[in-house]
């Protein structure tokens, strides 16, 4: 198993790093404790506001932006500009869209297919004929220029070979060619002596102090800054931690200290203080004026019903004074009317038997 395997040697450590680990965790610690501690505190208050201040704020501002904004948009889309669209629609295809459907059909169609058939007839029959010439011309005049051209160009041709390629090309083997070779042979040496001695200078002067400054000075340098490097972020990141644990351990104490101090004090006030005095006030106060009140309210209640009543009785007396008593309106029979007899092999019904 991983947790039966002995730990991996480290490297042995330089004596640079073991003087330089314990002052700079010092001076790091000193450093970052306040930031740390700072940093815890700012997150705390960010989280109280964000829980106490910034959602119902959000929350308020999105409702506020749903009734003002979104809502009526979606009311006027709905309601107005739906309706509208498709009025606009119907009317569109009412107004424009038939005509134009009738009038493609009905003319346009028709008038297309009499061009085409004019201009199909005064193809075949006019520019047809007429083109056919026209080639035919082009053609006995294009065999007669060829003919020509021939001959010309033939003469051409053995004028040019013989007075400018053929001296050119002796000019060019017996004298160009020799010239270039000795200018490129020429051009090789120096090039080859000067890039040697350029060389050899820019190793001199340039290369090897270069590389002397780099072996001899700034490996080491580097070296000795990626070790103080290594120790300041380790140093920040154990001074982090311990830091964290302070402002843990400080935030634990201060908020102890807030309950010792207000919230147990509030705590036992409102048990021992305030919820006897509010049940004293409850059975005493609050209790008999809800009884009271809720007598008054039915004393009332009974009150007003009986007014009512009074004033009805008293307006249907002075309309009976005035008027006289009211017409009672005939009962309707709604009995079932009787059933007549059954029909016998004696009886008719027609009007002139009938008994």
């Amino acid at each position: 198993m991983d947790l039966d395997k002995p730990p991996a040697p480290q490297p042995p450590e330089g004596c640079l790093v073991v003087a330089l680990r314990l002052p700079v965790r010092i001076v790091v610690l000193v450093l970052v404790v306040p930031v740390r501690l700072a940093w815890d505190a700012l997150v705390a208050a960010g989280r109280f506001l964000y829980a106490t201040v910034l959602r119902p704020l959000g929350r308020a501002l999105r409702w506020a932006g749903r009734a003002l904004f979104v809502r009526p948009f979606v009311a006027l889309w709905r309601w107005v500009l739906v309706p509208v669209g498709t009025a606009l629609r119907w009317l569109g295809r009412v107004l424009v869209v038939a005509p134009l459907g009738r009038l493609h059909a009905r003319l346009l169609t028709p008038l297309g297919h009499a061009l085409r058939w004019a201009a199909r007839g005064v193809v075949t029959h006019l520019l047809a004929p007429f083109g056919r010439g026209l080639a035919w011309l082009a053609r006995a005049a294009g065999a007669l220029l060829a003919a020509a051209g021939i001959g010309v160009f033939t003469g051409a041709a053995w004028l040019v070979r013989y007075m400018l390629v053929v001296p050119a090309r002796w000019l060019y083997t017996h004298v160009l060619s020799p010239v270039g070779r000795a200018l490129l042979w020429v051009a090789e040496a120096l090039v080859t002596g000067a890039g040697t001695v350029l060389y050899w200078t820019a190793r001199v002067v340039f290369v090897l102090p270069a590389l002397a400054l780099w072996r001899w000075v700034l490996v080491p340098v580097g070296r000795v800054l990626a070790v103080v490097a290594r120790e300041v972020a380790d140093a920040l990141g154990h001074a982090w931690r311990v830091a964290g644990h302070l402002s843990r351990v400080v935030g634990r104490a201060l908020g102890t200290l807030f309950r010792w101090i207000f919230v147990e004090p509030a705590r036992w006030v409102y048990r021992t203080v305030l919820t006897p005095v509010g049940h004293v006030v409850r059975d005493v106060v609050l209790r008999p004026a809800a009884r009271a009140a809720r007598e008054v309210g039915r004393v009332t209640r009974l009150t007003l019903a009986a007014a009512r009543e009074t004033l009805r009785e008293t307006r249907r007396d002075v309309r009976r004074a005035l008027f006289g008593e009211p017409r009672q309106p005939a009962e309707a029979d709604r009995r079932e009317p009787p059933a007549r007899d059954p029909r016998t092999l004696g009886s008719s019904t027609t009007v002139l038997t009938k008994d």
